[in-house]
């Protein structure tokens, strides 16, 4: 993550996409901050605080300075939701479906088609590559890849992700909600299948090398 965001006391013009909506170049405004430093009751450092807002979404984002800095314009290097960034764990494509997925959640349609694309890519990495993207989701789910309720899930995303795409006459559109529920599915997907698996597979191996370390000295 940036250890720059900006300064206290002035718009934010270190942030390229609203952690919220994805907007590019957001403007953010600043709401109110804390005049000095925040006390706190147990040792370590202290901070000074802010609000500020996207004037696109209307959300707020917190933010935090450096450490023990009381300064009006102290340096912001901490913001809270921090800016989503696919994980490098991800292979290719799903990693970039994934990532423009959550920069388009303020355009509905493109989000759910990014989403849908990123489910899609993930389970081909899978090994899951006959038949359309409905025949895969169903594989995943005989196979026990995924669990039934995962499957219905990827389904709907399958279905949220087509309307935009074949432009269906009804419902050509996906809503804001939709779309947001589309990628946390790709989101959590994602996480499941390689971030999760990734860290168990190193856990499992450090252990096993520690293990190894520690029969050698007794051995020895």
């Amino acid at each position: 993550m940036p250890d720059y965001y900006g300064r206290f006391g002035e718009d934010l013009q270190e942030i390229e996409r609203c952690p919220h909506c994805g907007i590019a170049n957001p403007s953010i405004k600043i709401l109110l901050q804390t005049n000095g430093l925040v006390a706190r009751a147990t040792p370590g450092p202290t901070f000074k605080w802010g609000l500020y807002h996207c004037t696109s979404c209307g959300h707020g984002i917190l933010v935090c300075g450096q450490p023990n800095d009381p300064n009006s314009n102290a340096i912001i290097n901490r913001i809270t939701p921090e800016l989503k960034s696919a994980h490098q764990d991800i292979p290719e494509p799903a990693r970039k479906f994934l990532q423009q997925a959550y920069e388009t959640v303020h355009a509905p349609d493109a989000a759910a088609v990014m989403a849908g694309s990123a489910v899609d890519a993930m389970l081909k990495e899978m090994k899951l590559v006959e038949g359309s993207l409905y025949d895969r989701i169903d594989q995943a789910v005989e196979s026990n890849l995924l669990t039934k309720a995962m499957g219905d899930w990827a389904h709907e995303v399958r279905l949220g992700s087509n309307r935009p795409r074949h432009a269906d006459k009804e419902t050509p559109h996906v809503s804001p909600d939709e779309a947001t529920q589309s990628v946390e599915f790709a989101d959590a997907l994602a996480y499941f299948l390689f971030v999760l698996t990734n860290r168990i597979e190193k856990g499992t191996e450090a252990a096993k090398e520690a293990a190894g370390e520690g029969k050698t000295e007794k051995e020895s």
